[in-house]
């Protein structure tokens, strides 16, 4: 911990490099991406501060849209789109992910309900083998269900059917760095 006390201190020491945030946001990105500590989403793309909207999830799960019961998750998509103004929505999923490698070899998750059920919003079932530890296959049908879960919003739908918002799918390999990106043309994941 004491690393990240002694950034934060020296962190506002800089203000000539924050003032202009203050006048507001107007990042161009929506970044959905999991929890988990290793996915860094400003690392990873090289953002600066304001540039990157990001919603984390366990799993980068979007749930069901239902406007009559909003979630967190719903709400912080529909700012992005709708206040925001984003133009573009990344579904970035990662190697040995414990939510998806979870979903695939089916652990008992009895012990931890709350991520049994919150898992339970990740349906169907992603596909893979229990025996592969990146859960490659498994993480990368996952954030296409994702993506189909998003054209589910009909404010996501719209746009997209407009052409005013571009939905991406990416995989980030946490044990070397690289990130995939999913090509429609040939339905495969490749390289950025």
């Amino acid at each position: 911990m004491q690393p990240l006390i002694d950034n934060a201190r020296t962190f506002g020491q800089r203000p000539e490099e924050f003032a202009k945030l203050a006048e507001g946001q107007s990042p161009q990105v929506l970044f959905i991406t999991c929890s988990d500590s290793r996915v860094v989403p400003a690392l990873i793309t090289g953002a600066r501060p304001g540039e990157l909207f990001e919603l984390r999830t366990a799993g980068n799960i979007v749930p069901p849209y239902a406007s009559s019961h909003p979630t967190g998750e719903a709400a912080t998509i529909e700012y992005a789109v709708e206040v925001l103004g984003v133009r573009d929505i990344v579904v970035c999923g990662h190697s040995h992910c414990g939510a998806v490698g979870a979903l695939v070899r089916g652990d008992d998750l009895t012990a931890v309900p709350a991520v049994r059920d919150w898992l339970t919003h990740a349906a169907p079932r992603p596909a893979g083998t229990a025996e592969d530890p990146a859960v490659a296959e498994g993480v990368q049908s996952h954030v296409l269900t994702q993506l189909l879960r998003l054209r589910s919003y009909p404010f996501v739908d719209k746009k997209v059917t407009d052409g005013q918002l571009t939905l991406h799918a990416w995989y980030y390999e946490v044990h070397t760095g690289s990130v995939l990106t999913h090509d429609v043309s040939s339905d495969a994941f490749r390289a950025l």
